[in-house]
Parts: structure tokens; sequence; C-alpha cells
């Protein structure tokens, strides 16, 4: 008789360099909150500035000068990095990287991830992405300056205030929080397609697991054209092409329509897993099966689908054919039939429920109301001719705001009430959660 010896793993190797997905998943949730904090705090500098112009702010001296918003170059940096953190340091992460490598394997029964050694380099690629993202703060000139979407020709050519090396650092972020992306992506698809327990059919796993799932391959068909767009950007930069800079030939155009193919199905990147987690949470907590199951996994496909194909609304304005322009402004109005569906189906679960409002259920809730509040702005600028005046204003900022941290962030808040239990054998205080809410 043979006897198994099982070694005890190292700190280091247990939970620094883990291939088990629960504590990969816990490293993109504390990494995830900690850049929420500066992000955060890079938000109420904008808010200061924008409330009180002509006063200091009271830490201005202890901050690096590329933080002082009282010059418009450097208030331009603050906004610039208060997006890029929040969209990709935070949010993204922390939904697909923290809750989906967390929860797959649990939901779908399987014993980890398929690739556990790519799981661990996903998050050993996106921390010094972030890390290099961070630096930048700290560099001569400053970070970037160009607003999150980074436009060229601005961004393109480093002799322009404000896109020095700053700005180079956040390319090369960005692109190395985008392989990480991509790993992980590659991991949940293989995992959930060939890993679920015997018995587990598509239409039996959670409406959380589905959401991760098509999130999933919005990633992996997204990514790639973002990445090839910061290439090109970076080549500008540093090589001396001219993709996208017009005093060599370039069209900056071309990087308009390459970032918002990826930037649009971001934001669904950004919503979606939020979306399966509110849905199994209304359910638990309304003691009710989720109304129209299949209904909510086709609305989910559909809106990820119509995501691919309304990038154009973005650039209503860039001078596109107006047939053109049309057709981008029908296909955007129709992504409201499948988030109506959506809304329609969670009410249908609360109808007549035994509701529970347990700190989870109250974030849940608050992440319907105030996404049919951002749903219905979204309509106004799905038009052409409205979104001619709108556009650039603050509207956008508000309806960006009310989809993404009053939808995608009380779905974490919600999610994270959840499962803190599973993730961490304690539960969360009720009452200090709810007056967080609150």
């Amino acid at each position: 008789m043979s006897l198994k010896h099982e070694h005890e793993l190292s700190f280091i190797r247990k939970y620094i360099f883990s291939m088990d997905h629960k504590i990969i998943g816990i490293q993109f949730l504390f990494m995830s909150l900690l850049f929420m904090i500066v992000g955060g705090f890079l938000a109420m500098i904008v808010r200061w500035q924008l409330g009180f112009p002509d006063r200091e702010i009271p830490f201005a001296s202890h901050l690096p000068e590329s933080l002082n918003p009282a010059d418009p170059a450097h208030y331009n940096a603050v906004f610039t990095m208060h997006g890029s953190i929040m969209i990709f340091l935070v949010i993204i992460p922390i939904l697909a990287g923290a809750f989906g490598n967390f929860l797959i394997p649990l939901l779908i029964g399987a014993r980890d991830m398929a690739f556990p050694k790519l799981n661990m380099l996903s998050f050993w690629v996106a921390l010094p992405g972030g890390l290099i993202m961070a630096s930048s703060f700290f560099v001569e000139g400053g970070t970037a300056a160009t607003g999150w979407t980074a436009y060229p020709p601005l961004s393109a050519d480093p002799q322009y205030t404000g896109v020095g090396l700053g700005q180079t650092l956040w390319v090369v972020s960005v692109l190395i929080l985008g392989t990480s992306s991509i790993m992980g992506a590659v991991n949940y698809i293989t995992t959930i397609v060939n890993m679920r327990a015997p018995g587990m059919h598509f239409f039996r796993m959670p409406l959380s697991v589905w959401a991760l799932f098509i999130t999933a391959i919005l990633q992996l068909m997204a990514t790639p054209v973002l990445a090839s767009a910061l290439g090109m950007l970076l080549f500008d930069r540093t090589l001396g092409t001219h993709f996208f800079n017009p005093a060599g030939g370039g069209q900056v155009l071309l990087w308009q329509h390459l970032f918002w193919f990826y930037s649009h199905p971001a934001v669904y990147i950004m919503i979606l897993p939020s979306m399966g987690f509110v849905s199994d949470i209304i359910s638990t907590f309304s003691r009710k099966p989720i109304f129209g199951y299949k209904a909510m996994v086709f609305s989910l496909v559909g809106i990820a689908g119509l995501g691919f194909i309304v990038w154009g609304h973005h650039m209503f304005q860039s001078g596109m054919n107006p047939a053109l322009g049309t057709a981008f402004m029908i296909s955007t109005m129709v992504i409201a039939v499948p988030s109506a569906i959506k809304t329609f189906n969670w009410l249908g679960t609360l109808w007549r429920g035994s509701i529970h409002f347990t700190p989870a259920m109250l974030n849940a809730l608050a992440f319907v109301s105030t996404f049919i509040v951002g749903g219905l702005s979204g309509i106004f600028m799905a038009s052409t001719p409205v979104d001619m005046f709108i556009h650039d204003t603050y509207f956008i900022v508000a309806h960006l705001h009310y989809v993404l941290f009053g939808g995608s962030l009380f779905g974490v808040f919600g999610a994270l009430n959840y499962w803190y239990p599973k993730m961490f054998g304690r539960m969360m205080n009720s009452t200090v959660n709810t007056i967080h809410w609150v």
C-alpha cells in the first residue's frame, strides 16, 4: 500500500503566488479596493475644484505637483487618472477578476480553474500594470492628461503639454491590464464550457455565472482591438510612426473607431456581472426563483451582442454619413429592449415575494433604481439630433456615473455583502453595512 504525502505549502506559495482560484480572487479584490481609494480620492479633488474653484485644496501642499488642480493641465491629469483607475483598475478587476475567480468554480461545481498557472499570471500581470499607472504621478512632466479616452493627435505627439512620459506609461499600463483581462477571459470560458459538474447544463447555471461567462466572451473579443490601437499609439509616441497623427498622414478617427469598438462593450463588461449578481440576490431575498430565467439569459446575450454594433453613437459629431448615424442610433435604442426585460423580470421576482431587506438586498434594489435612471438617460444620447447638443457635456458624465457607480458599484457592494461569509468565513456587520448603503 502506497502512502500519499501532502506537503504543506509555504506562506508565499499559498497566499502570494497562489494557484487557488479563491486566493487569486481575494488578491484581485484587495487590489481593486486599494485603487478604489486612490480613484475616489481623485474624484474628491475634481469635485472640490468644480465646487470651489477659487479656493485651494486644504492638503494641496502634500500632493505631487501633478495633482494640483489649480493648473488647468493638472486638472486634466486628475480627471484622466480618476477615470482610468476606476475603469481599468477598479470596476473591471473587481467584477471579472475578484468575483469571477472566486465564484465560477464554486457555482458550477469545478475544483478550480481550467488553467491555474495562467490564472495566477493574470493577477501578477495586472498588479504591475496598476503600479506602472500609479508611478506616472511621480515622473517628470506629470501623469497622462488627455482624458481616459486618450484621443489623438494630443495623445500621439509627445511635444504637447501634459503628454510626456506619464502618457507613455499610461499606454503601457493599459496594454498590460488588457493582457491580464484576456488571460482571465480564456480561463473563464474554458472552465465554464468544460468543467461544469455532471447535470449542470447551461440552463441550470446561476445567472451570476451566465453574466460572467458572457462578460468573458466580450473581453476576449473586444480587448485585442484596444490592444492593437494602444500598440499603434505607443509606436506613434516612441518610434515616430504616424498611425493617428494627421501631420504625417495619419487618421485621428481611426483611433476613435478602434477605441470605442472596445470601450462600448467595456461598458457592458462593467455592468453585466453586476446584473447577474443582482439577479441572484433579489431571487434569494425575495424567497422566489428568478422570474423568467431564460428571458434573463437571452437578454444578457442580446445586450452583449448589440454592444458590438453601437460604438458609432460616440462619434455622431465626427462628420459620419447621416445614414450610418441613423443605423447606430436605431441599434443603440434597441438595447433598451433587453434592458427593459431584465428590469421587468427583477420587478416580477419582487412581486409578492417574501422580501428580506438585508444590506445585500438594499444594494440590489439601489442597483435597479439607479440603473433605470441611467438607462433612460441613455435613450436621449442615442438620438442623433439630441446628442449633437449634449455631447461632451455633464449630461454624459451623469449618465456614465448613474450606470457605473449607481449600477456597477451597487452590484459590487451587494455581491460583497452576499458572498462575504463564503470568502472570509464570517458575517459582515449588518448595521454598518446599512449605514454605508444609506
